[in-house]
Order: structure tokens, then sequence, then C-alpha cells
């Protein structure tokens, strides 16, 4: 029997897979979970085989979930969007995530998901994948992409300083440089824009 913990802030969503996976013979769903907070709670507690972990949950998303699971728990993670980003397939293959589905897909498609990862083997839909292969890296550097983390939130130019331990004038240098690549007027675009690409 395959322990299935499965976290979706849509109660609807989050619901009926539950319903169609508890159908399978060798499906048990042990927990239900509304965000990635309460995910890595229950997964410690309960230690599931796979986690089927949604991207976009409030609080820390299902790749930084998965991320905090599998530091402590052997369980292997499923993520699952509705948005599938090739730069967030990349975020979550680096996180560890064992396999990346599409929401569109049906719940025997994600069963047979589960069953592939809960064996040892790591399954990502084919369409993100090509997708990955074709689309363009960031041009950002990694401590661009540390600036527009840290200021994800509207932070000022002080606050990301502190948070990253740096100047506000070296903070202020970078902000200009991502703004210059990415022909963008303010850094709340850029976030919004690296955010959509998937690489924060």
């Amino acid at each position: 029997m395959i322990r299935v913990l499965i976290a979706d802030d849509e109660d609807m969503i989050r619901t009926a897979l539950a319903t169609l996976l508890a159908l399978e013979e060798d499906l048990d769903v042990v927990a239900e979970c509304a965000d990635g907070e309460s995910a890595v709670a229950r997964a410690l507690e309960l230690r599931p085989d796979v986690c089927l972990l949604d991207l976009e949950m409030p609080g820390i998303d299902g790749v930084e979930a998965a991320a905090r699971i599998r530091q402590r728990v052997p369980a292997r993670c499923v993520v699952v969007t509705r948005h599938a980003r090739p730069g967030v397939l990349r975020r979550a293959l680096s996180a560890g995530v064992d396999g990346f589905v599409p929401k569109s897909r049906p719940a025997d498609d994600v069963a047979a998901v589960i069953r592939e990862v809960a064996a040892g083997r790591r399954y990502v839909d084919p369409e993100i994948a090509a997708d990955a292969l074709s689309d363009e890296r960031s041009p950002l550097t990694d401590r661009e992409l540390d600036v527009l983390r840290a200021g994800a939130r509207g932070e000022t130019i002080a606050e990301i300083a502190a948070s990253l331990h740096l100047s506000a004038g070296t903070v202020r240098n970078h902000v200009s440089s991502i703004l210059g690549k990415l022909g963008l007027a303010t850094r709340q675009q850029a976030a919004i824009t690296a955010r959509e690409r998937g690489w924060i």
C-alpha cells in the first residue's frame, strides 16, 4: 500500500483528488493539507511514501515544501501545477522533486505517476520537459535573483541589504543591472517577470 499525502489550497480540487485516489486499491490517502506549512508538519508526523503537492499555495509553495520534507523524511514528492513554467521545473528538479505533473491530467494518470515515483523512478510530464529544453535561461546572475527574491514582497532596499548582508549601494547596483537586462522600469515588474518565468 502506497501512503499518500495531498496538499492543495483549493478545497474542491484537494477533496476530489483524495476521493478519486482513495478508490485505487494500492493507494491510501493519509492526509489532506491546505498549505505548504501544514504539509511539511504532517509529512514529518505521518511519514508518507509520496507527497502530492500543489505548486501554488499560500506561505511556502510546493517546491519549497518538497525541499523541506525531503530534508527530514524519505518521502517521494510530486508537484502538480496549473501553470507549468519551464523555470519552475528546473527549480523543482534541483530541489529533489521526483515528479512534475500539470493539473489538467486525469486522476488515473496522477495515480500512475504516484506509483512510478513510489517505485523509485522520476516522472516529468513530456510536454513540460519539451518546453523546458527550449526555454531560455535567466539572464540574471544568482546574486541578482537573490535580490529579487529578498524583495519579492515589496521590501525596501535597506531591508533587502540587511537580509542579504550587503550594503544598500550594492543592492541598488544589482537592481539597476536587473532592470537594464530585463528592459523594465521597476523592481516590482522585474520580480513579477522572474516569477512568471520560474526564475525565482
